[in-house]
């Protein structure tokens, strides 16, 4: 890695539209056969990136391509490919194939340079694509603090039995979630490595900052009231760029906007995912931020979140 700055567009525009101009900046190394990272959601989960949206960029901009998910590691309604696949349909992803990565097994995928695996079990799905975009819901998380593109992979790659297990569950523990803290964010983050090394330059990352609870969407209805405005969709080639910026972006905001999204993505140690990226290589905390709705300006994340207004739930 160098001490060259990565890029990371923004656009204000939450919409397909915006999020379908901000693909076409992030695309060139996606060919082939493409997956799309997306979380689609517990049942009826009212933050999730807006299905049209998807619909749209893949019918525009990636016909053919298939969303890609596994199996969930706790019991509920995504936690048996059939239970997921009725879930997938009750949310209405039936636009194009959906591929639940770990419906036929696992594979290892080789961890390098981590502290806590040299392998990561993945979805053996995994396998058949070419190319992977990285769609996320940018929001708080319950044990990751916040939820970017690094878990978006890390634990939505990993399968849901052997892999999750192996970020989560300390051997012989009774207690499936007593890894948390900074050990959870490097866990999580060297199966994310895993996924970026087999991708090599044929991976892009998107983060949509809408709808951020301090909530996972894998809590759906049951996810707290959102707060945090919106503020747009950030993209990039560099997961570590796109992630610091996502970040920054929400602690630029007044202090009663951010308030309730930092005090969750500190109090559990969320922002150790940001340094072990960079620690792991995995790309660049030093970016420059462009600014796609005025023909590419160089802005900072103070000029991009300058007149956010306060959230307000969408009818």
């Amino acid at each position: 890695m160098t001490d060259k700055k990565s890029i990371v567009y923004f656009t204000r525009d939450l919409s397909a539209e915006g999020l379908q101009r901000i693909y076409g900046r992030i695309a060139s190394g996606i060919s082939g056969k493409t997956g799309i990272k997306l979380h689609t959601g517990e049942k009826h989960g009212p933050n999730i990136i807006p299905r049209p949206w998807v619909e749209q960029l893949i019918k525009s901009e990636l016909p053919g391509a298939s969303i890609v998910e596994t199996n969930t590691y706790y019991e509920g309604d995504r936690y048996t490919t059939e239970q997921h696949r009725e879930t997938i349909q009750t949310n209405g992803w039936t636009f194009c194939p959906v591929d639940i990565m770990d419906e036929h097994g696992t594979v290892m995928l080789p961890v390098k340079g981590g502290k806590w695996f040299t392998e990561m079990s993945v979805g053996k799905g995994i396998l058949d694509y070419d190319a992977l975009l990285v769609l996320t819901h940018f929001k708080g998380h319950t044990k990751g603090g916040f939820g970017g593109s690094n878990k978006n992979i890390g634990i939505g790659c990993a399968d849901g039995r052997i892999g999750k297990a192996m970020i989560h569950t300390t051997p012989g523990s009774s207690d499936m979630w007593d890894i948390g803290k900074e050990e959870f964010m490097e866990r999580m983050t060297e199966s994310t490595k895993s996924v970026v090394d087999h991708f090599g330059e044929h991976i892009a990352y998107i983060n949509v900052l809408r709808n951020m609870s301090v909530s996972c969407d894998c809590e759906g209805t049951a996810a707290m009231p959102v707060v945090t405005p919106n503020i747009g969709i950030l993209a990039s080639t560099d997961i570590l760029a796109a992630d610091q910026a996502s970040i920054d972006m929400v602690y630029a905001l007044k202090e009663e906007d951010h308030h309730d999204l930092v005090e969750r993505i500190e109090s559990r140690h969320g922002l150790r995912q940001l340094t072990y990226m960079k620690e792991l290589g995995m790309g660049n905390d030093q970016y420059i931020l462009v600014d796609i709705d005025h023909m590419d300006m160089e802005i900072s994340v103070e000029d991009a979140v300058k007149d956010v207004k306060p959230f307000v739930k969408e009818e």
